[in-house]
């Protein structure tokens, strides 16, 4: 008989199956996305040297002030932007894009379509 998956153990074996082939390296590191309930976190990574070159998320002061929840589109958004835009302001043009697993849909689309629009290339 099978065995029912949870919805997070699929995830994590959806996210697994991304990281085969989005690989992260100094000239074009990794994009991460997580979403919690209540947070969106975003980072970029190096994948040869397994550093965060940049990071932003709900939780952080500069953003937490702006925002009345940080589980909606328009708190993705606006983590979008600021991953962006300390993303180039550290040298980093563009990136490899990676949903965590999650359906490119919501506030993973929302991150993504923001941090395009700041001027970050994927």
């Amino acid at each position: 008989m099978l065995q029912m998956l949870s919805k997070d153990t699929a995830r994590r074996r959806i996210h697994t199956r991304i990281r085969t082939h989005a690989s992260g390296h100094v000239k074009m590191p990794r994009l991460n996305i997580f979403r919690s309930l209540n947070h969106i976190y975003a980072q970029v990574i190096d994948d040869t040297t397994g550093h965060t070159l940049v990071a932003a998320s709900t939780r952080d002061a500069e953003i937490r002030k702006t925002l009345k929840s940080g589980g909606n589109i328009s708190a993705a958004k606006v983590v979008g932007q600021v991953v962006a835009k300390r993303a180039i302001t550290a040298g980093i043009p563009g990136v490899v894009f990676d949903r965590g697993g999650y359906a490119y849909h919501g506030r993973v689309k929302a991150l993504a379509d923001a941090a395009r629009e700041a001027g970050l290339k994927f």
